[in-house]
């Protein structure tokens, strides 16, 4: 197990930092279209779908992306569009998690899949928005997410006691977040002590947060750890409501893509909002 997860992670990055550091998005704009079909196509596999039915949902996402593309709107969504989609993702993520497994299965599975198309769409757009914003602005949101994640992991695994959402996900503690939000205050002071010496990093999230001063980065980071908290928390609830353990096995080792994006599908787009705040 260890050693294709080894494997398909190196596979992973031959494909996606070259496309990240490539200072024309286009690239990672093609690379991001092969995730969202995918991510469509678990989505709708978790949401009774057949298997055609979902490769159609997969072809409708990659049909609206590439619209957007090719009408030159990616790169240019207005902040009202960013704004809308953080009130659209709050309210999910609120609405959901609050009302459990359930409150996602009495829901038609048209609706759900519509749910899905939407929110791969608009995680699609935060992916090229950002990246033509500038690798740095990108970079720093990525690290935010995965800081959280592997904080999350080792501060639950060694002090974890009290279960976070145990009908959702048994796994997650208390303790895991508040080393999430740790971790990332800790990253984000440290980023913003490294672009004195390198300048290339000053567009970056955190360096965009604090412009508005101290207390509003830390408010900031703290709410995209938590977004980023939730999307886990979502992507677990939509897994239990299918009753699987992971999104798919496309990716050996690793489970699904919507298992690797979970967390980034609300914080990029929220990032966005935030950025352009």
């Amino acid at each position: 197990m260890l050693k294709q997860r080894i494997i398909t992670a190196l596979l992973l990055l031959a494909v996606f930092l070259p496309a990240l550091f490539h200072p024309d998005a286009r690239w990672l704009g093609l690379a991001g279209l092969f995730l969202v079909a995918a991510g469509a196509w678990e989505w709708g596999r978790l949401n009774n779908m057949g298997v055609v039915s979902a490769l159609l949902m997969s072809a409708c996402c990659l049909m609206l992306c590439a619209a957007a593309w090719f009408s030159g709107v990616a790169a240019l969504m207005p902040n009202a569009w960013w704004l809308l989609t953080g009130v659209f993702w709050i309210s999910l993520l609120f609405y959901f998690l609050k009302h459990g497994i359930d409150s996602w299965r009495i829901l038609p599975a048209i609706i759900r899949n519509l749910i899905g198309i939407g929110v791969l769409t608009m995680t699609w757009l935060a992916l090229y928005q950002a990246k033509s914003t500038g690798t740095s602005f990108l970079t720093s949101v990525l690290l935010l997410v995965w800081v959280a994640d592997i904080s999350a992991y080792f501060v639950g695994k060694q002090w974890g006691r009290h279960k976070l959402a145990p009908a959702i996900s048994p796994g997650k503690s208390r303790e895991g977040l508040l080393g999430a939000l740790l971790g990332v205050v800790v990253l984000s002071f440290t980023w913003l002590a490294l672009q004195i010496p390198f300048p290339a990093l000053s567009d970056s999230l955190f360096a965009r947060l604090y412009a508005h001063g101290v207390f509003f980065m830390l408010a900031g980071v703290i709410f995209l750890t938590l977004i980023s908290a939730a999307g886990d928390l979502f992507e677990s609830l939509l897994k239990r409501s299918a009753g699987v353990k992971d999104s798919s096995r496309l990716l050996p080792g690793h489970g699904g893509v919507l298992d690797r994006l979970d967390a980034l599908l609300p914080t990029l787009p929220l990032a966005m909002m935030l950025y352009l705040m």
